[in-house]
């Protein structure tokens, strides 16, 4: 990759932007961070979840002037030859709403494989999961869908790393641990508080979601930023 290029790195939410800020040292500018990868320019910023967030976040991280753009983050698991920790990197995008499918670009070293399903409801049915699985599907997640069109209306090629926090079906993320995730990731503290009234025996799920999400979020980290002196 020759001096000069420029990477804009796409992570939906807070948490899966800190490892990238960490092993970067990129600066904060507000609404977005600004560092290096070797000799590669680094433009990062937090999608929100959801497909329109990603669109959203596509358009503005393309007025960066970046060459390249990458998503990423955490999975849920469909494919249960995975572990969590497991690196995902897709060769097909899959929207669930739509049906369209998209294809990234291949960058470094890493074998692709599957097929990543975005949507913006959480699905947790066995079977659904199950038929998933044999389709071909590896993980779900919710933004990569939105950022894929964006970027090949503009011409920019793009990437996805997501690591495998848990799985679908798994029981760790349910409705209520959704709902009370704000648009970046973060909890609504009060809103953590009654869940564990209500839900005391789920305080050691949520510990172990959350240590798994540091694990997963740190494999995708590390190679999004090995694939950019790649790109």
């Amino acid at each position: 990759m020759a001096s000069g290029k420029r990477v804009g790195l796409l992570a939906p939410m807070v948490h899966e932007l800190e490892p990238l800020v960490r092993e970067l040292g990129l600066e904060d500018q507000g609404d977005h961070h600004l560092g290096k990868a070797a000799h590669v320019e680094i433009v990062a910023m937090v999608t929100n979840m959801g497909i329109a967030a990603g669109g959203a976040a596509a358009r503005r991280i393309l007025e960066h002037d970046v060459e390249h753009v990458m998503v990423v983050g955490i999975a849920g698991g469909v494919d249960h030859s995975l572990s969590v920790g497991a690196l995902v990197v897709p060769e097909i995008v899959l929207d669930r709403a739509t049906g369209r499918t998209f294809a990234p670009a291949l960058v470094g070293d890493v074998e692709p494989r599957g097929i990543v399903s975005c949507g913006d409801d959480l699905v947790t049915d066995a079977a659904t999961i199950a038929q998933w699985e044999a389709d071909g599907v590896v993980a779900v997640e919710m933004e990569t869908s939105g950022v894929a069109p964006v970027c090949d209306e503009a011409g920019i090629a793009w990437s996805v790393y997501r690591g495998i926090s848990d799985f679908a079906d798994g029981g760790l993320v349910d409705d209520g641990v959704f709902e009370m995730a704000n648009p970046d990731g973060t909890s609504d503290p009060e809103a953590l508080q009654r869940y564990l009234a209500e839900n005391p025996e789920r305080a050691k799920v949520l510990a172990q979601l959350a240590n798994d999400m540091r694990l997963a979020t740190d494999v995708a980290a590390a190679a999004a930023i090995r694939a950019c002196t790649a790109v």
